[in-house]
């Protein structure tokens, strides 16, 4: 495989609401942005809905760092991309060396959905 991808790995940062509670902020002042390089982004799935409403498509890709890299990315980031913003579908796999038992690379879903 090639790892030859980057994307920029967004994070919500917090704010307190009415109510007290703390809550994700994605105000652009409160996100954190890390760049992550070393990474294979291949295409997994597209779904198209059509309701009378509107037409959306939601197309899911593949990310997986090179061996030996451990990003900082969990299942509540976002991941801009091309100039998209995609969103991280489901957890974070990390994928342990047989050997040693470490971490070898992570993989996981990101998604973007229109319309």
């Amino acid at each position: 495989m090639f790892f030859f991808d980057q994307v920029v790995r967004v994070r919500a940062g917090t704010r307190t609401d009415r109510g007290g509670n703390t809550v994700a902020d994605w105000s652009p002042g409160a996100v954190s942005r890390l760049h992550v390089a070393r990474l294979n982004i291949q295409p997994t799935s597209q779904d198209e809905l059509s309701e009378a409403a509107r037409n959306a498509v939601k197309t899911g890709w593949r990310v997986q760092s090179e061996e030996g890299t451990r990003p900082d990315i969990t299942a509540v980031d976002r991941i801009e991309w091309r100039g998209l913003m995609y969103e991280v579908d489901g957890e974070v796999a990390e994928w342990p060396d047989p050997l040693t038992g470490v971490v070898h690379h992570i993989e996981f879903t990101m998604v973007r959905a229109t319309g």
